[in-house]
């Protein structure tokens, strides 16, 4: 059975998207099999791997007209690596959920299904902590959160941890956080501080490896390419591959401790 792992952060511009889609696409290059769930009405994971951002996906999964087989597409690049698209229709879904039966695991019942064809399935949530975020949450097995090496992207953390509190409390008591990544790092004073305070006050939940700021991670999604495929010697690539590994290595840890227990 897959592992859900939601990526979120209310604030926007810190490198969620460009994590979602090359984290899954390095796990994928790796052998594992990876789907990238676009649950963001702006659908840019969804171009950022080369699709069109018209296409049936999410949101009619959400509505009931689609089931999620029906919808998800396989990345023509890399073979381990499938894509649940959005588009903007997807804005309506916090009008929609609330009225509906179960309303808080539409989600939930979209993914079960379709659990045991991946090995990991990863959920690209929008900027915001409305309700289909609250659903993305109630669905998900871990939370992954970005971090961008700036003290503004520290502050508002708070709310996103409330939020998960408030999900685990009662929707969702096996959700977890995955980790912290801090990412758009530069060698510079400020982006220090902040990394350290990251690891300072979240210890073991950050991420070893960090994703610094690198112009190629920004030109990939234009050219509907994963950074690796854009240019493999990039360092965003060797960053998000690294990565890649580290997760495979602290989840395989995890595992192993749950058998000893």
């Amino acid at each position: 059975m897959a592992k859900v792992i939601a990526l979120a952060n209310q604030k926007g511009g810190v490198g969620k998207t460009t994590t979602a889609i090359n984290l899954a696409a390095s796990l994928a290059l790796l052998g594992k099999k990876v789907l990238l769930l676009d649950a963001d009405p702006q659908a840019n994971a969804t171009s950022g791997l080369g699709f069109d951002t018209d296409l049936e996906g999410i949101f009619e999964c959400i509505i009931g007209e689609k089931r999620a087989e029906e919808v998800i597409l396989q990345s023509p690049d890399i073979k381990k690596l499938w894509l649940l698209p959005s588009s903007i229709q997807l804005v309506a879904a916090d009008k929609e959920l609330p009225n509906m039966e179960n309303a808080h695991f539409v989600m939930k019942n979209i993914i079960e299904p379709i659990k045991d064809k991946y090995d990991y399935i990863f959920i690209d949530c929008s900027p915001s902590l409305g309700y289909t975020t609250v659903n993305i949450l109630t669905a998900a097995d871990t939370v992954l959160i970005p971090v961008q090496c700036e003290y503004l992207a520290l502050e508002g953390l708070s709310k996103l941890l409330n939020t998960i509190k408030i999900v685990k409390s009662g929707l969702n008591p096996e959700l977890d956080i995955e980790g912290f990544v801090l990412t758009m790092y530069m060698r510079n004073r400020l982006n220090n501080q902040v990394a350290t305070e990251v690891r300072e006050h979240f210890g073991p939940l950050a991420f070893d490896t960090v994703i610094q700021r690198n112009i190629r991670l920004g030109e990939a999604p234009s050219h509907g390419k994963p950074v690796m495929l854009y240019d493999a010697t990039a360092t965003g690539a060797v960053n998000y591959l690294n990565l890649a590994k580290e997760f495979l290595k602290r989840n395989r840890k995890a595992k192993q401790a749950q058998k000893q227990q």
